[in-house]
């Protein structure tokens, strides 16, 4: 243990062992994110136990594995994260546990660079794909075919979960871009605390601005404030938007700059950015998150959501979410 803890580079207390394997004979997977454990846990079914060592709140930019995390990772069958530097310091102990046991990097396992959307600065590309549904659904079979490969007799099952879950992405992806397109487009602009919604914005087209940059490793000046109340009020922006991950008080210092330019402007609501919601609850599943971000955008900026299309229905009737709200089998979103 003392070597296993010393090889990775994270702590050196020794800690007491936990009994291999998940209960019940399940592969025990340990994910990083919400937005990845979600895919495991549906597309693995009784087959997989999941952990998600950064839960609600967490903001993965500036996160720093824990002992706790450590004993995670040491009993876990096989490890999934999502890469591309967007777990920040936790990048380089992942890529050292990929010497050990089955680590996968879903996104850059699933996604091409040419995909991304390239930023200034040591992140080199934008991490958060999550923000699009359907580049997203591309690390579904990524992340179903090593779960199979774990679990062979659950490798049927798994493929059928797998083949669900993606078509309802690819509905969540259209109903997402109808509702946005709800919005009248002198006031469709998304504007955020920090850039995590620049893929949203590329797939739904509306326009992001966001007052600090990829990462929230830095705080946001006087001129970034200074910046985005002059957007807002010129463009006559209704609301603003918090992120579940950050403090909101940049959006209130530019809220208070606006109101002194003579404009008045609300909090629209507050958006999941780098983690989903409370487990237990809707916006604690990645189609959750997505869904009530976009009611949020949708409602604040003056559109009006399109009705849950029928590959969702199974979903919104599991959360009571819009009950009744759907288009009829065979319909189309309009």
């Amino acid at each position: 243990m003392k070597r296993w803890l010393a090889a990775i580079g994270l702590c050196t207390v020794v800690l007491p062992p936990l009994p291999a394997g998940a209960q019940d004979g399940a592969v025990n997977v340990a994910a990083t994110v919400g937005m990845i454990g979600d895919i495991a846990r549906t597309v693995g079914g009784t087959c997989v136990s999941v952990t998600t060592i950064m839960g609600p709140g967490v903001d993965p930019h500036l996160y720093k594995a824990s002992a706790r995390d450590v004993r995670t990772f040491q009993n876990a069958d096989a490890i999934l994260y999502s890469g591309y530097s967007l777990e920040g310091q936790l990048g380089d102990v992942l890529e050292r546990l990929a010497r050990m046991k089955p680590t996968v990097a879903v996104a850059e396992a699933s996604i091409g660079r040419d995909e991304l959307i390239a930023v200034q600065g040591a992140y080199g590309v934008d991490p958060h794909v999550w923000m699009d549904a359907s580049l997203w659904a591309r690390t579904v079979p990524t992340i179903a075919g090593r779960l199979a490969e774990l679990a062979p007799d659950c490798a049927a099952s798994i493929d059928a979960n797998a083949s669900t879950y993606g078509a309802q992405l690819a509905a969540l992806h259209d109903w997402v871009k109808a509702s946005i397109a709800s919005i009248p487009e002198e006031q469709r602009v998304l504007v955020t605390a920090h850039d995590a919604f620049s893929y949203y914005g590329r797939a739904y087209g509306i326009e992001v601005a966001g007052i600090q940059g990829i990462s929230t490793e830095s705080e946001a000046g006087v001129a970034d404030i200074r910046r985005m109340a002059d957007i807002v009020a010129e463009r006559g922006v209704p609301a603003l938007f918090v992120e579940s991950t950050i403090n909101p008080r940049t959006i209130q210092a530019v809220i208070d700059a606006v109101r002194q330019r003579g404009q008045d402007v609300a909090v629209g609501g507050q958006l999941y950015s780098d983690a989903m919601g409370e487990e237990g609850s809707a916006g604690g599943t990645y189609i959750g998150m997505i869904y009530e971000n976009t009611r949020h955008v949708v409602t604040a900026l003056g559109g009006r959501p399109a009705p849950i299309p029928d590959a969702l229905r199974s979903w919104a009737e599991t959360w009571r979410v819009a009950a009744g709200e759907r288009v009829p089998a065979g319909g189309s979103v309009q």
